[in-house]
Order: structure tokens, then C-alpha cells, then sequence
């Protein structure tokens, strides 16, 4: 189980010092980092909830953990992240929260539910219509050296390179990479440096990563199980909502070296208004977001690509890094659409033939086989089969799955469309010819409603970045601002995952606070013999 984790605390939060008004504070967007970060103010900073304020210009919260939808009109999963036991800052978090029922933490609920359903795929990769259960990694040994280079070789020395710059065109095509981009969303001219960081992190899941074993799930999809909790602690607490409100500026005062925010420019409902900040006051901003406006299609139609106008937190970004070296450099993840979009979709089913047919095809009962990868598919599809139910709620004869593409341009190979341009029916229909179902398809499509979403910044935090790119998460010669999210630096940690976002926001409390506090370091798992003897085994297709 997670190192470090507390109890439930019931307290709604005192302030220390009595003698002195508590800090307000501003949290800008409403995902898990804004989630997070208030958390640990009321938790840890003794910070009353009534003095949080969380500012979303959506009309709800969660960010990228979302989920939505009902079994009339399908349900909408833009994506999910996975777990795994090394993510000390999120189930130290957790560990405070508790689960919407029983008398469990979420983090108990968590680690008591994998140990029921535990993830380990018969069929990681589906290939000429057969399941291939524990594919060998299929390197050469150049692949392998290279790897090895990667994990020592000092960030600085990879600059923006890229992982295409780092490896011949053969190791592109070995079920390691079939395994490893899909698992984690990696394309061939995303940053080396981020490359390498996965290896380093994930060291330890090396070993079995064929399988997927070591990987966590949640209870129900991670807005149900993860937002839900946390928002209600949050709202017993008295954390003030308000949503609707885009911010479109911040505005700066004091001496040059000991600036702070003076005001919010926002707007509540498209009405423009500012807010006031004391010099005491807090503002932590989510920088950038990954599922920017992102856009959703039907059975009948495609979803739209738009861009980064389409929303605020790139356009809040770019503004208030004009002539600020300190708050990084938002172009180099938000100019690059063609490089950082895919697409995933999410159907919801009122027949249970398809997860007979998948389970009978790939060995595994939902839940336990993680994502489903078609390597020849042109799209490169995977498709992930939930437990179910997957959503609070969601009826008993209703199923839900997810997947994606990562080569969105490319035409499929039953339907020569490329996957932007197809609908929920076509996406179906190319899934249904990769499992090789053919006579019952007909009555699977007319039972299935399949949502397209389109996600123009989705792996936007992967592209080539240098130094200065990404801001730290408290800026050099500001003293009430923090950034938190997928987008500020964080030493040695990975993006795309829900701990990144969680232990900067950590990070950003403790520091802002003062708090005699450190969030618990990352796990290195390269520094543990036995972690590299096992991924060095596994590296080599070394089976025993």
C-alpha cells in the first residue's frame, strides 16, 4: 500500500493564529490540481474553506477527470488515467478523503479494490485476429543501449530532441513501442526528455509491463470515484465555487524582484468584472489545459477540431506570460495541434454481445485486461474494457468501454476515412473489424451509442521543450502566485498522470504557506538492483 497515508480528518480546518486574518485564496480552473491545492490549504495550511475560492469557466469541475453523460443519450469519457502504487502524493491526498460510501478513504477503497479485480491482460496486444497474451518486447540490442543511454544521460545533454532523434526507424516498429505509446500516449517526435523521464519513473513496472501488471484502477471511472469524494469534502469545508468564470488576466504590483497579484480580471457569465488580492492573499493558477477545447460528435456525426481560441486557459497563458521569462513559454505546447491532437471515443452499449464476444476473444472478464492494443491497426486503436458498472448509477444491463487512436490522419482499414473525420458508427464499425466480428456487427451497432472527442492539446505537455519552456511552480520574483498542473516543472516526475498535477499542487501550498512540510519525494525505482535485474530481464525477452 502507498507510504505516508492519514487517517480521515473530520475537522473542517482552524486557523493557527487567531491574532491574524487567514490568507483568501484564488484557484484558477476547477481540475484535480485547483481540487488538490485546496485540500492541502484547509489539511495541512489550517486555511478555513471559506476563504478558497475555485474559479472554472466550465459549468462544472474536474478537469481532465471528467465524466458525464447517462444511458439514454451515452455516456462521455474524454480519457482515464491510470494508477499505480508509486503515486505517493495522490493517495497521501486521499488518504484524507472519504470514499462516497462506507467508512473508507478513497485510498483504501482504492488499494482494497485492485486487490480483487488486478489487472494483468491475456491480450495487451490483438493482432490477425488473435489475442497475444505476454508479447515479447522484441528489441535489438541498439534498442536496448539506447534505452539504457536515455536513463542516465543528463537531461540538458537532450535539449528538444526528439525520440525519432534518439533511435533508428526498427525500434518504431517493435511490440515494445506498440506497448509503450499506447500505454502512454507517446508519439515518435514527442521530447526525448519526457521519454526518458517515463523510463526512470516507470522503471519498476518494466517488468510485467506486457502484461500491464502494477497497474491501479479505481472503483468507477476517476471523476465518480475521485472528484466526487474530493469536491464533497471540499464543499463540508465551505470552499466557494464559482463557476462560469473564464479569467483573462492578471494584474501585477509592487517592485520589480517582489511582485504579487493585485487583481483577477475575469468574467463571470461573459460579464467582465476584476477581483481584488491583498498582498496576504493567494493565487494558484492551472496553467494550459490538456482536453482544451476538446469537442464531442454522435453516431451520425464527427467530432470538430478547434483550437486554442476555443477556450481560456491558453489564451490566459499567453497573456500573462507577454515580457515574463518566469512564466514560461505557452507556444511550445499550444502551437503544434498537428503533433499533440488524437482522438478517443466512449460507447455505451444496451446489449451485452460485444463484452461476451471481447471476453471470449481476448481471456479477460472486464476490468482485468487494461487497454487492448491492435498494432496493425492504421489508426493505431486501442480499446479499454472498464469494470462494470463503470459510472454511479448506470444501470445493470448497460456497459460502457473507452479507446482511442493515435494516428487520427491515417485512413482505417475498414472504413477509409481517416478517425478525425469519422463518426461514432464508422469508429465502431473499424473496432468491430480489428476484433473480427462480422455477422453480429449489425446488431451491435444498432444497440451502441459510440461518442467521438476530439482533443487538439491532448499530449501537448509531451512536445519538444527547452529549458524555461515549462515556469517553476512558484515563479522567481513573485510572492503570492504559484503555477500548478501539467505545465509548470517539477524535478524528475512524469506529466499526463494525475500525481503530476497533485504534487504540484502540493508543492505550491507548502511553499506559498511556509509550511515546515515536504510532499513525499518521488519513488526511484532505478536506484533499487533488484527494479533494474527485473527490467534488464524483461528488456531482453528473458522469460522465467
Amino acid at each position: 500500500m502507498a507510504e505516508n497515508v492519514r487517517s480521515i480528518d473530520t475537522s473542517l480546518g482552524e486557523d493557527r493564529d487567531t491574532d491574524r486574518r487567514p490568507p483568501k485564496a484564488y484557484l484558477v480552473g476547477g481540475g484535480i490540481a485547483s481540487l488538490a491545492a485546496a485540500a492541502f490549504m484547509i489539511r495541512d495550511g489550517d486555511i478555513p474553506g471559506q476563504q478558497i475560492t475555485i474559479l472554472e469557466e466550465l459549468n462544472t469541475i474536474g478537469g481532465s477527470l471528467d465524466g458525464s453523460g447517462s444511458p439514454e443519450e451515452g455516456y462521455v469519457l474524454r480519457g482515464g488515467r491510470m494508477l499505480e502504487s508509486k503515486y505517493l502524493c495522490t493517495f497521501e491526498l486521499f488518504s484524507s478523503i472519504p470514499a462516497l460510501t462506507g467508512d473508507k478513504t478513497v485510498t483504501q477503497e482504492i488499494f482494497e479494490w485492485n486487490e480483487t479485480i488486478k489487472t494483468s491482460s491475456k491480450s495487451r496486444l490483438f493482432r490477425n485476429g488473435k489475442r497475444q497474451t505476454a508479447p515479447e518486447f522484441g528489441l535489438r540490442e541498439t534498442h536496448i543501449l539506447t534505452i539504457e543511454r536515455l536513463a542516465i544521460e543528463p537531461e540538458a545533454m537532450l535539449g528538444r530532441s526528439t525520440i525519432a532523434d534518439q533511435f533508428d526507424p526498427t525500434f518504431f516498429k517493435t511490440d515494445f513501442w506498440f506497448m509503450w505509446c499506447t500505454t502512454f500516449a507517446f508519439q515518435p517526435w514527442h521530447s526525448a526528455v519526457e521519454f526518458k523521464r517515463y523510463l526512470v519513473r516507470f522503471a519498476h513496472m518494466v517488468g510485467g509491463f506486457e502484461r500491464l501488471e502494477g497497474i491501479l484502477r479505481t472503483v468507477y471511472n476517476q471523476y465518480d470515484s475521485l472528484v466526487r469524494p474530493l469536491r464533497k469534502w471540499l464543499d463540508d469545508r465551505g470552499v466557494v465555487f464559482e463557476m462560469n468564470c473564464r479569467v483573462t488576466d492578471l494584474v501585477f504590483g509592487g517592485p520589480t524582484g517582489r511582485e504579487s497579484v493585485a487583481r483577477i480580471a475575469c468574467a463571470r457569465n461573459g460579464v467582465p468584472e476584476e477581483i481584488v488580492i491583498d498582498t496576504d492573499d493567494l493565487v494558484l493558477v492551472t496553467l494550459g489545459s490538456m482536453t482544451e477545447a476538446s469537442s464531442l460528435g454522435s453516431m451520425d456525426q464527427a467530432a470538430s477540431l478547434n483550437g486554442k481560441r476555443d477556450g481560456g486557459a491558453w489564451t490566459l497563458w499567453e497573456t500573462i506570460s507577454a515580457g515574463r521569462p518566469a512564466f514560461g513559454r505557452p507556444s511550445a505546447f499550444a502551437d503544434h495541434i498537428g503533433e499533440s491532437k488524437w482522438l478517443s471515443f466512449t460507447t455505451t452499449q444496451s446489449d451485452p454481445t460485444f463484452l461476451h464476444i471481447v471476453r471470449d476473444l481476448t481471456g479477460n472478464v472486464p476490468g482485468e485486461g487494461g487497454l487492448i492494443t491492435f498494432p496493425e491497426s492504421s489508426w493505431l486503436a486501442s480499446i479499454v474494457i472498464p469494470h462494470q458498472p463503470h459510472f454511479i448509477g448506470q444501470p445493470e444491463d448497460v456497459s460502457v468501454f473507452w479507446g482511442y487512436g493515435l494516428a487520427v490522419d491515417q485512413p482505417g482499414d475498414f472504413v477509409r476515412k481517416p478517425m478525425s473525420a469519422c463518426n461514432g458508427r464508422e469508429i465502431m464499425t473499424e473496432v468491430l473489424g480489428h476484433l473480427g466480428i462480422g455477422s453480429g456487427a449489425p446488431g451491435i451497432l444498432e444497440t451502441s451509442i459510440c461518442i467521438p472527442c476530439m482533443m487538439p492539446f491532448i499530449t501537448s505537455q509531451f512536445l519538444p521543450r527547452g529549458k524555461g519552456d515549462r515556469p517553476q511552480v512558484i515563479p522567481t520574483g513573485f510572492t503570492n502566485l504559484a503555477f500548478i498542473g501539467q505545465f509548470c516543472e517539477l524535478p524528475d516526475d512524469v506529466v499526463f498522470t494525475v500525481e503530476y498535477s497533485i504534487r504540484s499542487a502540493q508543492v505550491a501550498v507548502y511553499e506559498l504557506l511556509d509550511l515546515k512540510l515536504t510532499p513525499p519525494a518521488v519513488y526511484k525505482g532505478q536506484s533499487d538492483p533488484r527494479v533494474l535485474y527485473r527490467a534488464f530481464k524483461a528488456l531482453h525477452d528473458i522469460r522465467s
